[in-house]
């Protein structure tokens, strides 16, 4: 039998040494303070993180051992193209940022499918979003916890299933002891020492190999057609719909930024996630370069030395990093720690939607906080135990970078379109909603369905065993010459063939179609009766230029210059911000329950927040009641009254 390098005694030591500081790190977080008692401190760390961890978190929650194994191996199978995707990030960032981000914020909300009750005045289609994330999200973790088994088991030779079960216990026990605060911090550590080390120990190793291959790999393409697996178009503007998708109303990237005390934070914080986006994906996509450069004239998956194309990246690392002791250690450990940080934020997130979109409204409505916070530890562990169940779908899906792209763009896609009808189309109502969501999934999932039934085929890259050993051919029962069958293009219906990085933007599209025609035919919302912080202006940001009057003419009826909150009042010194509006009862009490100061009040009308702290300048040691009726500079109307008691 063919010999394979596995881990050495320091390996191990290094790994289970860096395990462990990252745990101690996430667990003294995770038990200090509250102690993870409350809902809000497991949930959302009193909302009060830095944006420095919080960028870190963002980072690791979907850069993954999907993107640490998936990329390279997309390289060495498909070719350069792939890396293209790094300028969809140019447009996912601002979007998400300055467009979706803030609505989310200034509502204070827990989960993000609130915001769907609020907006279309409809707990139907709050609950729809909630369940398509729920069935989104435990899916994807499946995938996640099936990649670094992956790892595991080329590296260890530890069974896969064995690695599964192991990864997915820890992972689920990790998550319900740190919450959100120690998962944070634990994944600055994580990010900024690990994937360093790692990646440039892969580089630095065989950089002179990659010389030889760049040169024969073309990175743009330009072609139009939709049918063809990676294009410029297919990864800038279909990529582009995928990862806004994640970054601006995923639960998991929104509870992240909803944990920094002010809307800016979040913002740095999102904004310092594209050059970490775009520095991740090129050094995993020259990795593939160089593991092409150094296996392509000995291709193992032909000649069975592992056992799925994700494993080409610690089999490189086995057999060419292992001469420095305890460096492949370190690397799988980065593998690790990666699927520990997305399933934790996975199963954090979980925990929230389920907590107050099905738990709070439909099952248990009037308990103690310290029990909901048991309520979300439990919560976090039944869904940690069905994506150790769903693993072995997850084996059955190919790669692992498609796979979760494909979920993504199938179930995202839509959710992506539920949420922009609802925050760009002020005319959209909730049977445009409920139907044009039921419909974008509906489309999404014929062709997702349809391509993994079929099974349509796509050029690889050329590869050969003509450089392999005589014992490596033994091994794998081949001689020489061999020749590799030649391609030939599967017939399938055209559909079925469609980029999978088109998924997400069909869906998404559907949605908004389906859902603003049939908005129109029961009668579509009146825009001046919105809530004007529940709809973007995004005019203001992409047409700021324009004279004020044509911007408030492309605002379609809705009433920007009027500030959300209409009274600010402070009951046993906690001040809190109340509406005076009956419409929206969800509303007002989510905002009912959120302090101002922690609110961060010069995020809904900085006029408004200079104002008040002069007024209470001024009433220190008094009580008495003021009411602001000036223009704020700009000329919009906060139309703020508010009373301090000090």
């Amino acid at each position: 039998m063919l010999e394979r390098n596995t881990f050495s005694i320091a390996d191990y030591v290094v790994f289970g040494l860096t395990l462990a500081v990252s745990a101690c790190i996430g667990l003294y977080y995770g038990c200090t303070g509250g102690k993870q008692r409350t809902t809000s401190e497991f949930l959302m760390a009193d909302r009060n993180m830095a944006w420095a961890p919080v960028t870190m978190s963002l980072l690791a929650s979907f850069m993954s051992a999907i993107t640490l194994l998936g990329t390279p191996a997309e390289v060495y199978t498909y070719g350069t193209h792939y890396w293209m995707i790094v300028l969809s990030y140019f447009i996912v960032i601002p979007v998400s940022a300055h467009c979706f981000i803030p609505i989310f914020f200034r509502l204070r909300l827990t989960s993000t499918y609130e915001y769907l009750a609020i907006r279309f005045e409809s707990n139907i289609v709050r609950l729809l979003g909630s369940l398509t994330f729920i069935i989104q999200m435990v899916l994807y973790m499946a995938i996640v916890l099936y990649a670094p088994a992956l790892a595991l088991n080329s590296v260890t030779g530890l069974g896969v299933w064995a690695s599964v079960l192991s990864i997915g216990l820890v992972c689920t026990f990790y998550t319900t002891i740190v919450g959100m605060r120690g998962g944070d911090v634990d994944s600055s550590f994580r990010r900024s020492l690990l994937h360093v080390a790692a990646w440039c120990g892969v580089l630095i190793k065989r950089m002179g190999k990659l010389g030889q291959t760049v040169g024969s790999h073309r990175v743009l393409d330009f072609s139009v057609d939709p049918l063809q697996r990676h294009t410029f178009w297919s990864l800038v503007v279909g990529g582009a719909f995928t990862w806004t998708a994640i970054y601006g109303v995923n639960q998991a990237q929104v509870q992240r930024c909803n944990t920094c005390p002010k809307l800016r934070s979040a913002q740095i914080a999102m904004w310092i996630n594209l050059p970490g986006l775009t520095a991740l994906a090129t050094i995993c996509s020259l990795a593939g370069l160089v593991i092409y450069a150094v296996y392509a004239q000995c291709d193992p998956l032909t000649t069975k030395t592992i056992l799925a194309k994700d494993q080409l990246l610690p089999l490189f690392v086995m057999d060419h990093l292992s001469f420095l002791p305890g460096l492949p250690g370190l690397f799988v450990a980065c593998l690790f720690s990666g699927a520990l940080s997305t399933i934790s934020s996975g199963l954090n997130s979980l925990a929230a939607v389920t907590l107050e979109d099905i738990i709070k409204p439909y099952v248990f409505k009037n308990l103690a906080d310290e029990r909901y916070a048991l309520i979300s530890k439990g919560m976090a562990i039944l869904y940690g135990g069905a994506a150790i169940g769903l693993t072995a779908v997850a084996a059955q899906l190919g790669g692992v970078l498609q796979a979760a792209l494909s979920i993504f763009g199938m179930i995202g896609g839509p959710l992506l379109g539920l949420f922009s009808l609802g925050i760009f189309f002020p005319w959209a109502n909730k049977w445009g909603a409920i139907f044009g969501h039921i419909g974008g999934l509906t489309i999404s999932f014929w062709i997702g369905l349809g391509a993994y039934v079929n099974k349509p085929n796509f050029y690889t890259n050329p590869t050969s065993i003509d450089g392999c050993s005589n014992d490596t051919l033994a091994y794998a029962n081949l001689t020489l010459p061999y020749e590799k069958a030649p391609f030939v293009e599967k017939e399938v219906f055209p559909l079925y063939r469609l980029s999978y990085m088109w998924y997400s933007a069909v869906g998404c599209m559907s949605v908004i179609v389906l859902g603003l025609i049939i908005s129109f035919m029961t009668g579509p919302t009146k825009p001046a009766s919105l809530n004007p912080a529940l709809i973007c202006p995004w005019f203001d940001y992409t047409l700021c230029c324009l004279p004020k009057k044509i911007r408030h003419f492309l605002w379609c009826g809705v009433q920007h210059d009027k500030i959300l909150f209409s009274a600010i009042k402070k009951e046993d010194d906690v001040a809190t911000i109340v509406r005076d509006n009956k419409t929206n009862d969800a509303l007002s009490k989510s905002v009912a329950d959120n302090p101002v100061f922690s609110y961060n009040d010069a995020d809904v009308c900085p006029e408004m927040a200079l104002r008040q702290r002069e007024k209470e300048a001024e009433s220190k040691h008094s009580h008495r009641s003021e009411s602001n009726g000036a223009a704020p500079k700009d000329g919009a109307e906060c139309n703020v009254t508010y009373t301090t008691a000090l």
